[in-house]
């Protein structure tokens, strides 16, 4: 990203949450206490998607903050990232009552009006979903315990689906998964950049396109 691209981006993105504080899009906005756009650098390489704000996240107005939020600081440590390297967002940007599920209609329009928007300004290398409900947006059908941790090349985007860290507060057992998951997490970007930097292959007008397929490891 060009130092122009980014202060294009930069603006996008202050645009957007702009746009999420004052959203009444749909009715989640009647119980928020503050809503939550997501926060990160412009230029973020790797983007991270949960489902929605919690308790804490409603309250600061800011994307993993809680419990939640501090194991996520402990994961991104394990794969040599920090916070400021990466832009953290959510499907939806309020909270929902009690953390309930967010409804379909309400990841539409959010996903819509503002999540989408957002990756088509930051345009990361990779995403990574936190919990099913940001992996269906991209892997419709998939089971996240049978394929977490296996990147998945998605409409020109690498997908890193990941057990939420709420997971592994509420079943132990899952700690272990998570944190080998994101210990990934450097490989898989630094093949990312590197597939980015390699110039296209020549495509034959009668070739047919390949099928999309992955072998990072």
């Amino acid at each position: 990203m060009t130092a122009s691209d980014e202060t294009i981006a930069e603006s996008d993105l202050t645009i957007i949450a702009q746009e999420v504080r004052g959203c009444q899009l749909c009715p989640l906005h009647q119980g928020r206490t503050r809503a939550v756009p997501g926060e990160g650098p412009p230029d973020a390489k790797i983007m991270f998607i949960g489902e929605g704000p919690g308790y804490h996240e409603d309250r600061q107005g800011r994307p993993f903050v809680g419990p939640s939020g501090q194991f996520l600081d402990e994961l991104l440590a394990m794969a040599g990232l920090k916070r400021s390297d990466v832009f953290i967002a959510n499907v939806v940007k309020c909270r929902p009552p009690q953390n309930r599920d967010p409804q379909p209609e309400e990841v539409s329009t959010c996903t819509k009006n503002y999540l989408f928007r957002q990756i088509d300004a930051i345009n990361p290398r990779v995403i990574v979903t936190l919990g099913r409900f940001s992996m269906a947006l991209f892997l419709p059908g998939e089971k996240i315990s049978r394929i977490h941790g296996q990147p998945r090349a998605s409409h020109g985007r690498l997908i890193v689906p990941m057990l939420h860290p709420a997971a592994a507060l509420h079943q132990p057992q899952n700690r272990p998964l998570i944190e080998a998951d994101f210990q990934q997490l450097p490989a898989i970007l630094a093949n990312a950049e590197e597939q980015a930097a390699q110039p296209a292959a020549p495509v034959k007008p009668d070739d047919e396109p390949p099928l999309e397929q992955l072998s990072l490891f």
